[in-house]
This record gives structure tokens, C-alpha cells and sequence, in this order.
């Protein structure tokens, strides 16, 4: 036998191995989908080819195929690396071959669509992710694929200009968020929306988010009601700039504090060079002088810092007297450091700020109490502060604090918490949420599920959607946390029943749930399982952060950025310089549209939902 027949007949026999391996995929498929028979036929027949190649999906990456698709690859084969849109079509393809190779009769393949309820003619994966993605979220501008969402900030209520902007600029999707503002700010917003829209010609839709049960830390009790101004000094200490501050009811310069003073006629004796004397809250002498004097109040300044109080007494040079009003409370602070101990209380009544230890402060989820376990980990404040839970009762939680800043790090109300570890037994749709659900069947085109967790969180939903007659509204499925990671295919197949349906990637809250270390592979592999369920994917939150409330991006913002072009639509938040922020993007989002499909993946075991096909 020559070296070229032995290379052949080398090359045959490692064709024959793969084609076995292929073949126990196929049969892989095959038990998977009489495993998900019922929920594959329980989809609206449009998203019954979804639904099965979903399934497909999922029994393959339940194995690790790495040295499968090495082999493949050396044989000049397709290596499996983008085989997600159509499982079952691309396998064959490589079967196929494989007997070709091998020098063997075409296989047999088994009959994957036994007790599958005929749906829709199905079409090319690629094309049937692009039809959900247009029915979801709009046709795409001409010179992008990659919708842009933009979180409506407060003052688009009251200022159509700024929608506007944001709309010409390139938003394709408008987010409103039901935790903030109310309905008649939702109104003017989505009234401002329709019409920018239809100036500019554009498939502008209006998403609108549930609040969701957002476990917070509780209130603390305010502090003293004092506020400290100082002047500005250079390194040495001098004074480079004098301290300003407006003694009446307001002032037109945002950036100088006012503090209400009594009696209004004292103020209009006031002029202009005039000294006043006051001794602060440490009971310091300090000298203020008049720089503006008006009717409604003066404008003065000081070079030595002073803690105004309320109830403090102004002394004019001629003994004349006025008092400061009531100035805000102050806002307190836990400052927790590694090995303090927090307890975390089942109460949302203000906790006094002491220095006794431990440190504590109230939860806003009871059910939490009944759920945690001594070992369990704890986030808060998205991630500044992380403990382990060491002791659990019906009233409280003692938490051994293990990540913190190397200072400590301040706890203040209204703060998110993330249990990662624990099961908690609450249902993601709140009575608010089904309160503001009626405003968003009237008004809006996607309703944003949050901490959605459970196929029954989905069914719940789509529930209330039908009682209220809101079949048209679509649904995107919020992955915020480790249950919803772990739900997420039967949480889909949960949604395919709808008409259309998108997932978000809250990156946020996710990456406190799952480890910022794990947050990686774990955003990669929702867009390989969508991607199978041909579920449109929005790639949210810090999209360009720095650029949107600062007016400028770091460098790994823009590369974040242009990895978002991987999903169906990339989210902006809100923030003073959101107009650039919307304009940049579009911009990366444009010059990376020719490069998305350069990329192999390694198909090694998926753990997370190996249990959904067996």
C-alpha cells in the first residue's frame, strides 16, 4: 500500500469515527425532544421549529465535544462552531460528508419530528432570527443590523427637544422604566416619543420595564439637619476660590447652596459689602461678607469652612438678628469594613446610625429570612460590599462581611442586595407590577420582565397579559440573577407560547449573582442558547457609561461596546450626555457590522442546563 492509499485509508477510518460520534448526537436530539415533547408542541406553531432546535441545542452542549470538533477540523470539516440557528440541518450536513469521507452509504438519520406537532414551515435559522428580531424590536436602520435601546431619563416627560435629539441621534427603542416616575410622567414621555417618531419617519418602539421585587437595604435614620460649605484650596492649603452661599429662599446658580433665612425683612436691609457674623454648628465664630445684595435675599461669601444648622442666629454689624430655616436632613451612612459583622433586619423602619456593633439596617424582603442558610453569600450595593450569611433567624441575619474597600466601604439605604446562593420562594410579578401592567397593555409595544426566575414567573405574565386583553404587547424575559441563568431554556420555551419574545441580559445584577470572574462565559452562553431559540438578545447595562453621564468614554467601553454588536440590540442608560452616547454607538455598531461572523466556538459541557434534557 502506498504512503497516499495508507493517508486515504487513514483518513477514512477517522471519518467513520466522527460520523459515529454525529450519529450518538443525533440520538441525543432524538431522546431530548421525547424528554420536552410536550412543551416543543405547547409553542404557537410559529415557534415550533425554534422551540425544537432549542431543545437540540441544549442535548448537544450537554456533552463535551471539543475533541469531536477538533477532529472534524482536521479533516477539513465543518467544525460545530456556529451550528446554533439549525441544530439538526447542520449536523446532517456533516454526517453526510463524514460517509462520503468514509466511503460509506449515506446515513440514516433518525426521525426528530415524531409526536411534534406540525408548526410553521420552518426556514433557515439565520432568517428566522432576523423575522422574530423585526417583529420584536423593529426594522433596523439602513446602515446598522443592531437595534440601539436607550432608557428614557425623567425630564424626557417635560422636554419633547431632548426626545427629539435621542430619537434623530438613532434610537430605535425607547425604555421606560416603571420603578421611577408614574404615569403621567409615562405619558408625556411616550406622547413625545409618537410624535419625534413620526418626524423622523422612524419604527420607533416603546419598552416599558416591571419593577420587579428588588431586594433593598431598609431605611436608616436621618441625620442632623446641617450642611457644611468650605472653599476651594490648592495643595498647600491656601484658598483659591471663597466659599459662596445664598441666604434666602433660592438662588438661580445651581452651583451655589441656598439656605432659607427669617425674617425676609433682614434680608432686604442687607447691601452689598457688608460683614454678618455667626457662630456654625461647632460653635465657631465665622465672618460672612455680602458679594450681592437683593430684595429676596444675598449672595456671600467666606475662606473658612462652616457647618450651618438650622435655628442658627445671623448678626448684622448693627445687631439686627435673623435665624436659618429648616435645612434637609442629612443623609446617614454604614461605613463596613472586612470582618465587621452586619445584621441585616427584618424591618424597613428607620435603623439609628450608632457605634455599636454589629452594624445594622433593615431588608426589604421578609421572605428572605425564611429562606437563607448559614454559609450562603451576600452581595450588596451591587457588589461593593459581599459577606457570608453566619447566622439566620426569623428576625435577622448576622453577615460576616469578606469584600469591602480597603478603607471600608459606605451602606446606605435603598441599596440592591443579591442572594446568588439562595432558592428564594417569591414570584416575580409583584401586585405593583400587576398594577402598572394595565397602563403598559395601553401604551406600550414590550413589556421588560424583571428577576424573572421560573417558567412560572413567565406563564404568570403572559396570564395577566391575556386578561387584560394585551395579546399585541410582546414580552423580553430579564436574566438578572443565578435562577434565571439556570431557568433560562425552559423559561423560553415558557415565552415561545407568546407571539414574540426577546431576553435582556442585565449585566448589572448578574454579575453580582454570578462572580464578575464568570460573568464572561456566562453572557456568551445566553447568546448561544437564544441564538439556538432564534430569541432576539439585548445587551444591556454600563453600555458606555462614562460617555453617557460624564460626556467621555474609557477604552474598554468602546471595545464593550462593539461586543455588543453580537445581540440583537445593545441598551444605553440614561445621563446628561446620552445624545453622544446614542451617536457614538451607532457609529461602532456601523463600523463592526462586517466583522460579527468571524468566530469558532469551543463546544465544551454546558453543566447549567444539563438537567433541562434528561
Amino acid at each position: 500500500m502506498s504512503t497516499g492509499q495508507q493517508d486515504d485509508r487513514e483518513r477514512s477510518d477517522r471519518a467513520g469515527e466522527c460520523l459515529t460520534r454525529v450519529l450518538e448526537l443525533f440520538e441525543r436530539m432524538g431522546a431530548a425532544r421525547e424528554v420536552r415533547l410536550e412543551d416543543i408542541n405547547g409553542v404557537n406553531p410559529r415557534h415550533r421549529f425554534s422551540a425544537a432546535n432549542l431543545v437540540d441545542y441544549a442535548a448537544v452542549r450537554a456533552q463535551d465535544v471539543r475533541d469531536l470538533q477538533a477532529e472534524l477540523s482536521s479533516l477539513g470539516l465543518s467544525s460545530l462552531g456556529r451550528m446554533e440557528s439549525d441544530v439538526a440541518q447542520h449536523l446532517s450536513a456533516v454526517a453526510h460528508t463524514l460517509a462520503a469521507v468514509a466511503g460509506q452509504e449515506p446515513p440514516r438519520l433518525p426521525d426528530l419530528d415524531a409526536g411534534i406537532i406540525p408548526g410553521e414551515d420552518p426556514r433557515p435559522g439565520p432568517l428566522t432570527l432576523a423575522r422574530n428580531t423585526v417583529r420584536l424590536l423593529g426594522q433596523a436602520p439602513e446602515d446598522r443590523d443592531t437595534r440601539i435601546m436607550v432608557t428614557m431619563p425623567s425630564e424626557a416627560a417635560d422636554d419633547p427637544a431632548l426626545v427629539a435629539r435621542m430619537v434623530g441621534a438613532g434610537m430605535d427603542v425607547a425604555r421606560i422604566n416603571c420603578a421611577h416616575d408614574g404615569p403621567d410622567e409615562w405619558s408625556r414621555m411616550i406622547e413625545h416619543l409618537r410624535d419625534a417618531a413620526a418626524e423622523f419617519g422612524r419604527d420607533l418602539r416603546i419598552a416599558m420595564d416591571l419593577a420587579g421585587p428588588k431586594v433593598r437595604t431598609g431605611p436608616l435614620a436621618p441625620g442632623p439637619r446641617v450642611e457644611k460649605i468650605k472653599p476651594d484650596r490648592d495643595a498647600t492649603g491656601h484658598v483659591v476660590r471663597p466659599a459662596r452661599l445664598w441666604l434666602g429662599a433660592s438662588y438661580s446658580d445651581d452651583d451655589v447652596p441656598s439656605v432659607p433665612v427669617t425674617p425676609a425683612t433682614w434680608l432686604a436691609e442687607r447691601t452689598e459689602g457688608e460683614r454678618i457674623h455667626v457662630r456654625d454648628a461647632r460653635d465657631s465664630g465665622r465672618t460672612l461678607r455680602v458679594v450681592e445684595a437683593h430684595d429676596d435675599g444675598v449672595l456671600v461669601e467666606f475662606s473658612k469652612t462652616v457647618y450651618f444648622a438650622t435655628g442658627i442666629v445671623l448678626r448684622s454689624r448693627d445687631g439686627a438678628e435673623a435665624v436659618l430655616g429648616e435645612l434637609p436632613e442629612t443623609e446617614q451612612y454604614l461605613r463596613i469594613g472586612i470582618g465587621d459583622t452586619l445584621r441585616l433586619l427584618d424591618s424597613t423602619e428607620p435603623v439609628a446610625v450608632t457605634d455599636e456593633s454589629p452594624a445594622r439596617i433593615g431588608c426589604t424582603l421578609p421572605e428572605a429570612f425564611r429562606d437563607v442558610r448559614e454559609g450562603q453569600r451576600v452581595w450588596l450595593d451591587d457588589g461593593k460590599l459581599g459577606g457570608v450569611i453566619r447566622s439566620a433567624g426569623p428576625e435577622h441575619m448576622d453577615l460576616e462581611i469578606t469584600h469591602a474597600g480597603p478603607a471600608g466601604t459606605k451602606l446606605k439605604a435603598e441599596k440592591g442586595i443579591n442572594f446568588p446562593d439562595t432558592d428564594l420562594s417569591i414570584r416575580s410579578l409583584t401586585e405593583r407590577d400587576r398594577e402598572d401592567l394595565r397602563f403598559v397593555a395601553r401604551h406600550a409595544d414590550i413589556v421588560n420582565m424583571s428577576f424573572v426566575r421560573s417558567a412560572q414567573d413567565v406563564a404568570d405574565l403572559l396570564e395577566q397579559l391575556s386578561e387584560l386583553d394585551a395579546t399585541s404587547v410582546d414580552v423580553t424575559l430579564k436574566i438578572e440573577t443565578v435562577g434565571g441563568f439556570e431557568q433560562l431554556p425552559m423559561m423560553l420555551l415558557a415565552a415561545m407560547r407568546w407571539q414574540d419574545s426577546g431576553v435582556m441580559i442585565a449585566r448589572g445584577d448578574l454579575a453580582v449573582e454570578t462572580g464578575f470572574e464568570r460573568m464572561a462565559e456566562v453572557q456568551q452562553e445566553i447568546l448561544w442558547l437564544c441564538e439556538a431559540g432564534h430569541v432576539p438578545v439585548i445587551w444591556a447595562t454600563q453600555v458606555l457609561q462614562g460617555l453617557a453621564k460624564k460626556g467621555v468614554p474609557s477604552r474598554a467601553e468602546i471595545t464593550d461596546a462593539a461586543q455588543g454588536q453580537r445581540a440583537e440590540c445593545v441598551m444605553l442608560n440614561k445621563g446628561p450626555f446620552v445624545v453622544e452616547a446614542i451617536q457614538t454607538l451607532s457609529s461602532v455598531l456601523q463600523r463592526m457590522a462586517g466583522h460579527a461572523a468571524k468566530r469558532t466556538d469551543l463546544m465544551r459541557k454546558l453543566r447549567a442546563w444539563s438537567e433541562f434534557v434528561r
